[in-house]
């Protein structure tokens, strides 16, 4: 390129070298430049780059006097790209026009299942490859294992003092979570089916509802044999607060049948087994598990940890299943009972109560 045109911007470049006879310089373009040209000239944008030059070159070609045809050598501007320019014979009809395949090939076109590539390279009797065939099959993901990812840098640090934060107790979730409400003089068993109940109403609502939900289970009796006793319109208006209400009304009338049928009346004794019970899922059951049998094999993720746990770099997901993977990968194991009560209140503290949140820092 002359010294005197490489501080040009390409559009300048372009109308200094036309001017002087040369190529306009497509291939130094990027895409949007070559739109914009193809825009200022009333052209298609649509395309990948080699078209977009194909089509800017033929309106080129079309514009230029038949007397002074363009050289067809010579062009530095050319030289890297995948197809030299036109010879001066060729038509000036723009490429764009001229996209019928060539006359070897129109036969085979006519066959809408083959294709002139397939027609050229693979016999009609080959068999199909199996590496092509093995490509189209779904991918699964691996999963990771506990303890086989590396620690976010300075972790530790971020959780003690959230565990600073949180020694006070005073968030929604530790007046009115799933530790909290359940009653305990009426047997093992009772207060067993009430923390599960309390994680079953959860979903997708306040732990405030879930609180005053509760509390009215309670006064009407929460025994796994109350509840299925009780009929699904009047045990729907008890939890009428929560969210999905129907659904829950459903889901617990089953669980109730399922745990007298197969568990004598008691839960399930490992988180696997939960999660076969209807409305119960992974975040539910690792949750339970941990508080009445003290035994954890999981984390319970929810949405405040899944959202927090990006924010801070931790994990890289889209949902709280995928974050509790991910979490598992790297946190030590005897933290898992306790991370979800200490980042769920936390949450729900930054959140509902940002001006108490920000004088406990303060104090710090």
């Amino acid at each position: 390129m002359p010294p005197s045109a490489r501080n040009l911007s390409p559009s300048m470049a372009m109308t200094s070298r036309s001017s002087a006879g040369e190529e306009a310089p497509w291939s130094e373009m990027t895409v949007v430049e070559l739109k914009s040209q193809l825009r200022s000239r009333d052209l298609p944008v649509s395309g990948v780059k080699a078209e977009l030059i194909r089509r800017l070159e033929g309106h080129r070609l079309a514009a230029t006097p038949s007397s002074k045809p363009p050289p067809r050598k010579k062009s530095k501007y050319f030289a890297s790209s995948e197809e030299p320019p036109p010879p001066a014979s060729r038509p000036t009809t723009p490429k764009s026009k001229r996209a019928s395949p060539s006359k070897p090939f129109a036969k085979i076109k006519k066959s809408p299942s083959v294709t002139p590539e397939r027609a050229v390279s693979t016999p009609t009797n080959s068999k199909p490859s199996p590496l092509k065939a093995k490509s189209t099959s779904p991918r699964k993901r691996a999963r990771i294992e506990p303890g086989s990812l590396d620690p976010p840098e300075n972790w530790e640090r971020i959780y003690e003092l959230v565990k600073e934060l949180r020694s006070d107790r005073s968030a929604p979730v530790d007046t009115d979570g799933a530790e909290a409400l359940p009653e305990r003089h009426l047997g093992p068993a009772a207060y067993r089916f009430q923390v599960l109940t309390a994680l079953m109403l959860s979903s997708q609502t306040k732990d405030a509802m879930v609180g005053e939900t509760m509390r009215a289970l309670q006064k009407h009796g929460l025994t796994v044999q109350k509840i299925r006793a009780t009929d699904a319109e009047t045990l729907n208006g008890l939890i009428k607060k929560v969210g999905f209400r129907n659904n829950k009304t459903k889901y617990m009338k089953q669980v109730a049948e399922i745990l007298i049928d197969d568990y004598g009346g008691d839960i399930p004794p490992t988180a696997d087994a939960m999660m076969e019970l209807p409305g119960v899922g992974p975040k539910m059951a690792y949750i339970v598990e941990s508080i009445v049998f003290g035994t954890v094999s999981g984390i319970g993720v929810d949405t405040h940890m899944h959202r927090m746990f990006n924010d801070l770099g931790w994990v890289d997901s889209t949902t709280p299943e995928k974050t509790r993977e991910q979490l598992e990968g790297w946190l030590p194991r005897e933290r898992w009972g306790e991370v979800n009560l200490l980042w769920v209140g936390f949450g729900q503290e930054v959140q509902q109560q940002s001006e108490k949140t920000l004088r406990k820092v303060l104090s710090c």
